[in-house]
């Protein structure tokens, strides 16, 4: 089927793999901040000695499309299509929310229950969605404040397994409940990719270059830059 290169910039992990038929040839990651526009082309020259592989061997260029950080995924999309465009290869964009799952579901060694995705928002927001184990969605993607009462109606009936930097903070208000798991310091793989865009290859699902743009779900707004020499 040949090469699939994954790139997973929206967080702050920035994170590269190279999959190949049922196997991750490769996988590259870094967890320093605010260095994914310089730091990517790094992880992916790494990523492709590991596998032993040049990019115009590679079959097609997957990206994690959002949500998540607006600044991230920009960097990310942007040089997957400018790879895509020079090599002629074909994008495929996977949700971030649900690769996250998909490592969720490997890993939390459970066989039944709901998967809820969190990534950070900044305060008590968090981009979430909750899949079950076949990975179909129960609750849609969306941008939530978390109270004590989030998910009050799925954990009354349900057991569900939270995971992601966004479930890290939200453990506090949903930690009690006995319905609730969360996965300690689990964080996105560009790894986690892989299989999901192993079926869009297969399938023929690719975007159109031109008009592909990331999922952010809300508005950039900037932050207003302060003036030296005055106080908060």
């Amino acid at each position: 089927m040949g090469s699939i290169l994954c790139l997973e910039t929206s967080s702050r992990v920035c994170s590269v793999a190279i999959g190949n038929e049922d196997r991750i040839l490769s996988c590259r990651q870094s967890e320093q901040e605010n260095a994914h526009s310089s730091g990517l082309t790094n992880l992916i020259e790494s990523a492709l000695l590991d596998a032993g592989l040049e990019m115009h061997e590679l079959a097609a260029i997957a990206v994690s499309m959002g949500p998540g950080s607006y600044t991230g995924l920009r960097i990310g999309v942007a040089a997957a299509k400018g790879f895509c465009y020079a090599l002629e290869k074909p994008l495929i964009a996977i949700s971030t929310l649900k690769s996250l799952a998909f490592g969720m579901r490997e890993l939390s060694g459970n066989e039944g229950g709901l998967l809820c995705p969190m990534l950070d928002a900044r305060r008590m927001e968090v981009y979430t969605a909750v899949y079950d184990f076949s990975l179909a969605v129960i609750r849609p993607v969306s941008a939530e404040i978390i109270t004590e009462s989030s998910f009050a109606g799925l954990l009354d009936s349900e057991t569900i397994v939270f995971a992601g930097e966004g479930a890290e903070k939200c453990k506090p208000l949903l930690g009690s409940h006995h319905h609730a798991t969360f996965l300690e310091n689990f964080k996105l793989s560009a790894a986690f990719l892989y299989p999901l865009a192993m079926e869009k290859l297969s399938a023929g699902a690719f975007e159109d270059l031109a008009y592909f743009e990331p999922y952010y779900l809300k508005d950039f707004v900037a932050g207003k830059p302060r003036v030296k020499g005055l106080k908060d």
